[in-house]
């Protein structure tokens, strides 16, 4: 009992890993094909990613699943708040192991340096809502459509010690993956995960 519980928690940290590998390389992606604008909302970027984790081929050979609540329909034009005709998507990646199912989740959130209500927003609607349960096994994503990462990073950090919490503030802690990893630190939860996105030279890659 002991060894599966063990075997199921290491298989845990390895989708974890993967689901990680999965968005970030969608970005990298989207970055490619630039077909983000930087006017869209975060649903229409968020259908976009998830339209890049889809086609990765690594996603079938490690058979993970990506849950939506609907499909957007390939020949809609893509323009700002296309995907809000829509219901809403989230990121959420799945993938099961014997009698187990493992489950990983993503939100996102658009960011702008100079935007203090964007970055009022993600915090109150993005880490509290990690931080109360409401959302549970995952991950921040900062959209940054304006800006400096650094410098957004650090309005958020001084709207968190505006907060009387200091102890919450975002620390850069970059992967190979992405130079890009934050994480804070919760007596609720432990640690948080926050990966930003930039996408603000994305016309001119």
């Amino acid at each position: 009992m002991v060894c599966t519980m063990k075997r199921s928690e290491n298989y845990g940290k390895k989708f974890e890993q993967r689901c990680f590998q999965l968005i970030i390389e969608a970005y990298q992606t989207s970055l490619t094909e630039k077909v983000i604008q930087l006017n869209w909302n975060e649903n229409d970027i968020s259908s976009e990613i998830h339209k890049c984790i889809k086609a990765n081929p690594l996603r079938l050979k490690w058979k993970v699943s990506t849950n939506v609540e609907a499909e957007i329909p390939k020949d809609i034009p893509k323009v700002k708040g296309f995907a809000d005709k829509f219901p809403r998507i989230d990121f959420r990646l799945t993938s099961f192991i014997s009698t187990y199912e493992y489950e990983y989740f993503f939100e996102a959130k658009n960011l702008k340096q100079n935007n203090s209500v964007l970055k009022r927003r993600y915090i109150d609607t993005g880490i509290n809502n990690f931080v109360s349960g409401k959302y549970k096994n995952g991950s921040l994503i900062g959209y940054l459509l304006e800006g400096k990462t650094d410098e957004t990073i650090n309005g958020i950090n001084s709207l968190l010690k505006k907060d009387k919490r200091d102890a919450e503030v975002l620390n850069l802690t970059p992967s190979k993956l992405l130079k890009t990893i934050y994480e804070s630190n919760h007596f609720e939860i432990g640690t948080l995960k926050h990966l930003i996105f930039d996408f603000v030279n994305i016309q001119s890659q």
